[in-house]
């Protein structure tokens, strides 16, 4: 399993943002109490941890160790953590549902559904949570852009995420034995300082600790000195909408 994430774990559960109360709330109401719930790729427990409380049990699953760690330590009790991936879903215990937050553009999406035809019961869903299909680009993005292309960090798409394919994961889902697709979108505002925008960088697959190397803090050092540059006060406004994908088959 490829250490994308390497050293970014603290930096994940502590900078990326949650994906607001309702949207949980109305995941967990559209499962249900008696459920046990996949959390594939489920990195610190972005989903898993506040859906536990409106399920019978969360299995969280994700390749990288760092990230289930930071996951435990926060841990309730009807939360278990196993150390896998997308291609050995085959391999876990039998849960009803599955869901996946920011994960689902890593995983070759239609294999993936298609092991979930084989082993979700004929009531059970697969939800995804996340970003909006077109999400607004945060203020400070052009910053953090030119930092990074001065570092030689890009993001690299998968063959089978939407950058890589053309499909959006609702066509990709659409085209599943899951095709019954409501979504639901919920809009909030997340407020952001500079150490939170430096943080979030370290987040990410593309300029995550173990990418930079020993150049993590003159990355940190010059994307902070940009971001105040371009923003003196050093606070922005992250205007944030998570959809919330619920997928059944056809009854």
């Amino acid at each position: 399993m490829e250490d994308l994430f390497g050293g970014a774990a603290p930096y994940y559960a502590t900078h990326r943002h949650h994906h607001g109360a309702d949207a949980i709330a109305h995941l967990g109401a559209a499962l249900g109490p008696e459920r046990r719930v996949l959390d594939l790729g489920c990195g610190p427990g972005t989903v898993a941890i506040p859906l536990s409380a409106y399920v019978r049990e969360v299995i969280a699953v994700d390749p990288d160790e760092e990230m289930l760690a930071e996951g435990r330590r926060r841990s309730p009790a009807n939360v278990r953590w196993i150390r896998s991936d997308s291609s050995r879903v085959r391999e876990l215990p039998a849960f009803d549902d599955a869901v996946m937050g920011r994960s689902f553009h890593w995983m070759d999406r239609t294999a993936v559904l298609n092991d979930f035809d084989a082993l979700i019961p004929s009531d059970g869903a697969v939800c995804l949570v996340g970003p909006c299909r077109d999400p607004a680009t945060p203020s400070w993005e052009p910053v953090t852009a030119t930092v990074r292309a001065q570092f030689g960090l890009q993001w690299r798409p998968t063959a089978q995420s939407f950058e890589g394919s053309g499909l959006h994961h609702d066509e990709v889902i659409g085209r599943s034995a899951f095709s019954e697709v409501e979504t639901t979108l919920f809009d909030w505002v997340l407020v952001r300082d500079v150490d939170d925008v430096v943080g979030l960088q370290l987040s990410y697959s593309y300029s995550a600790p173990a990418r930079l190397g020993d150049r993590v803090a003159a990355f940190t050092a010059a994307l902070r000195a940009a971001l105040l540059e371009d923003c003196p006060d050093g606070m922005w406004e992250e205007h944030i909408t998570t959809e919330v994908l619920i997928a059944r088959r056809p009854r």
